[in-house]
């Protein structure tokens, strides 16, 4: 190597010096150009709008096996062999018999057909029939069951029936009874069935069997667990819980695609949904599956009554998913006068029709009721018909109950309704962007109810069987875009009246899904909240009355483009935008002074994050509820059901202005003990 030759000192000073300044002036440029501390403002003095009481809420319906194997306490599938025209699908035989299905034999009109079972016992080996429920029949340790069924003998046959809950290998019996003698006559069996201290477990199924030779029928076989609130023909207790943890303020049902049915025939009939359920014949919902109906109008009400929820009663209006539908004018006026009749069985008193046959059906009080959505997703009606179908529906409804709020499916010209129901299924990144829509809305004309909303993390639709390989219920990414989501709908909540997320329920098992994702996730034995469902909880429980002024600087942001992947490589020739990655907002509840302040970060890594309170006395200390991922594929499921839960802490540090350093894939809420300005000094005073 060749020596180099060394500069004397003096040059030596000379370039230290040039280097400094260069690096001093490089500094400089960086900190013109680089984005500083993102800095969120409050001006509590200054109150944008109010918080809707009703913003956050449940939209139901059956799909996924929501009602029939979800949250309706029925644990046999296929109680009224209605599930199929020609063979008695999901029973099976026991012994020496044959099951076969029969309309010369029905129990009631309803019912039109039953199961005929031909048992030849050999031996001691009974003969029967057997139902393994919706993937197993629960059985856990120390529980009362409620068996019932409607039998009938031909003649000849002198035995009695076995009812048991037994596990599907046979091996084991966790309870049993005996009931009759049957008689040729239709009538109605009960047994109760006590486990003992047993292990929980889904493998089973409920036997009925005969040692004794001979044909009999049976008809509307039930079985029931323990109910919330122990109510007869009453919901899942866990799934039940799960839902009170989301703080809802009003359940949408009953659809949905479920309220409008596949054809007329088929929608939602509440004259058939209400009274016993061995009256209700039942229908086929338009996700492919048989319906009861034993979770009807009635249910619907007392599940609203059990979490202390109103009720949005959508009616059906004319249009059914085949396209069918029923022109406005003289053809509409029965279901007008349906609907009617509908909201009569709901708020009428006693001495009126239908409120005296909701009386008979065994709840004396009204419900309250204030909305009433007319129809479900109309613009879907090629014919144009909504228009005049809606209006004609309006006028009836208010002519008779003036104090109601009516809602439309789809914007509307004859009249003007007082909500318009907005839905939303896009990708994580499209609700971010989201996040801002209603900043600039206009406030007259209808408000709006966000009836059905989603993040998805794909960009296939959620029916797609691509999405058969994916988890049933949403990651984190869809969290995060969810909440993003939710800051924009609560702080222009003086605009959005409700919200809620769709799909409510699916159960987890293969098959037993049309759609993802979905946000609560069960088995028969057990449930779990996705971490879409932790970011609803805690927008629900944590706000306030009143929604403050914000702004916000240096937000970082990163290139997007609507149509592509996240990164925001896609085919697309949309033009790339540029896309927030910090979400928030704040609200105030009146009575204490709590300002909530909801931060949303989307980014991979912490964010720390300067707030500054204007116009109030903030107190150093306060409470921090946080949801976070390491990874926006993180999820929870049967398996790992709190892989992200909400941790709740304590934080000291706060005041006027603090700065706090979020986690990284984070949702987070900070409740602030906040005191006006003018009120200390007026105590001050």
């Amino acid at each position: 190597m060749s020596q180099i030759q060394r500069p004397g000192n003096f040059l030596l000073a000379r370039i230290a010096l040039s280097l400094t300044f260069t690096a001093a002036c490089a500094a400089l440029a960086r900190a013109q150009t680089a984005p500083g501390v993102p800095t969120l403002e409050i001006q509590a003095g200054r109150i944008a709008g109010h918080v809707s009481p009703t913003l956050y809420g449940l939209m139901t319906e059956e799909i996924n096996y929501s009602y029939e194997g979800g949250l309706y306490g029925e644990l046999i599938r296929n109680r009224s062999f209605k599930a199929n025209r020609t063979r008695p699908v999901y029973w099976s035989t026991v012994g020496n018999a044959t099951i076969s299905l029969d309309t010369n034999q029905p129990l009631n009109q309803a019912l039109n057909v039953s199961l005929k079972l031909e048992a030849a016992p050999e031996g001691r080996t009974p003969a029967g029939i057997a139902n393994g429920g919706y993937w197993g029949i629960p059985v856990k340790p120390d529980t009362t069951y409620h068996a019932s069924f409607y039998s009938r003998a031909a003649n000849g046959f002198a035995g009695h029936l076995s009812i048991a809950l037994v596990s599907d290998d046979g091996d084991t019996t966790f309870a049993s009874a005996t009931v009759g003698p049957l008689s040729a006559d239709w009538k109605e069996y009960e047994a109760t069935l006590t486990t003992k201290r047993v292990e929980p477990s889904a493998g089973n199924r409920l036997v009925i069997t005969t040692t004794s030779p001979g044909t009999v029928w049976f008809s509307q076989v039930s079985l029931f667990p323990p109910t919330f609130n122990n109510r007869p023909n009453g919901n899942r207790p866990d799934l039940m819980r799960i839902l009170a943890g989301m703080h809802p303020k009003f359940l949408r049902f009953p659809g949905g695609n479920y309220l409008e049915g596949n054809s007329i025939a088929s929608r939602f009939d509440w004259k058939k949904t209400v009274g016993p359920i061995s009256q209700r014949p039942g229908h086929e919902s338009p996700w492919g599956y048989w319906s009861t109906d034993g979770l009807g109008l009635l249910e619907f009400l007392e599940w609203c009554e059990d979490l202390r929820m109103q009720p949005v009663l959508a009616v059906y209006a004319g249009y059914s998913l085949n396209g069918q539908h029923i022109s406005p004018g003289p053809d509409l006026e029965p279901y007008i006068q349906s609907a009617l009749e509908e909201i009569e069985y709901v708020v009428g008193g006693p001495h009126t029709a239908w409120g005296a046959r909701r009386v008979r059906d065994g709840h004396p009080a009204p419900f309250p009721l204030r909305y009433v959505e007319v129809g479900n997703e109309d613009e879907f009606d090629r014919s144009g018909s909504y228009n005049g179908r809606f209006k004609q529906f309006y006028n009836a409804i208010k002519e008779q109950y003036p104090r109601l709020q009516v809602i439309a499916t789809t914007p509307v010209t004859s009249c003007t309704p007082d909500l318009i129901d907005e839905h939303y299924y896009l990708s994580a990144e499209a609700m971010e962007a989201g996040g801002h829509r209603y900043d600039n809305h206009p406030r007259t004309g209808p408000k709006v109810f966000v009836g059905e909303w989603a993040a998805h993390e794909t960009s296939f639709p959620p029916w797609d069987r691509r999405s058969a390989a994916l988890p049933p219920t949403p990651d984190m990414k869809a969290a995060l875009g969810d909440a993003a989501w939710m800051t924009g709908l609560e702080r222009n909540s003086d605009l959005i009246v409700m919200e809620c997320y769709a799909p409510l329920l699916v159960n987890v098992n293969p098959g037993a899904r049309q759609w993802r994702p979905d946000l609560i996730g069960y088995n028969a034995l057990t449930c779990y909240g996705s971490p879409s469902y932790y970011a609803q909880a805690m927008f629900g429980a944590h706000h306030g009355d009143e929604i403050l002024a914000t702004q916000a600087e240096n937000i970082p942001t990163r290139p997007w483009r609507r149509g592509g992947r996240r990164n925001g490589e896609g085919q697309s020739h949309r033009p790339r935008q540029q896309l927030d990655q910090l979400f928030f907002d704040a609200t105030r509840d009146s009575h204490t002074g709590t300002i909530y302040l909801k931060i949303v970060n989307c980014l991979g890594t912490p964010q720390p994050v300067k707030v500054e309170i204007h116009g109030a006395s903030v107190g150093s200390h306060g409470r921090e509820v946080f949801l976070k991922a390491k990874s926006l594929d993180d999820t929870n499921s049967i398996d790992q059901p709190r892989n992200i839960v909400p941790v709740s802490q304590e934080v000291d540090g706060l005041g006027a202005e603090f700065t706090r350093t979020l986690p990284a894939y984070s949702i987070s809420v900070l409740a602030l003990k906040a005191e006006s300005l003018q009120r200390s000094e007026r105590r001050g005073k």
